[in-house]
């Protein structure tokens, strides 16, 4: 399985951004297609974003479009999270993860994905 290490996170106010960046391990079939994903206190982990391959296709969990945007840097290995606006039901750990499959990307969902890092935090106030 790819490797990824999640860093970024922080404490902020409503209102303030955070970007988060995941760097991968190795780019491989494993890893086309490569995602966000948070998880709150007391809540099932959730999609927020994913982009797959080096065409850099995006896809968003449909609650959330239009406050977070994802992207990539193939070359450094590197997938970003830019969050603006944020809210305090934005507070969770917000994990990456990596699948091989494009209908991973296109669901946003957990249960496509088999590489997951460790998580970095985001609090809200």
């Amino acid at each position: 399985h790819v490797q990824l290490v999640e860093s970024g996170g922080g404490s902020v106010q409503a209102g303030e951004a955070l970007r988060l960046s995941c760097v991968a391990s190795e780019i491989t079939s494993n890893s086309d297609c490569l995602g966000w994903f948070r998880q709150a206190p007391g809540k099932e982990r959730e999609g927020v974003a994913t982009i797959y391959g080096s065409l850099g296709v995006i896809f968003y969990a449909d609650s959330l479009k239009g406050r977070f945007t994802i992207s990539q840097d193939r070359a450094k290995r590197t997938i970003y999270l830019q969050m603006d606006s944020l809210k305090p039901e934005d507070t969770a750990m917000y994990y990456c993860a990596a699948a091989p499959h494009w209908s991973a990307c296109a669901e946003v969902k957990p249960s496509g994905f088999d590489s997951w890092g460790q998580g970095t935090q985001v609090t809200v106030s």
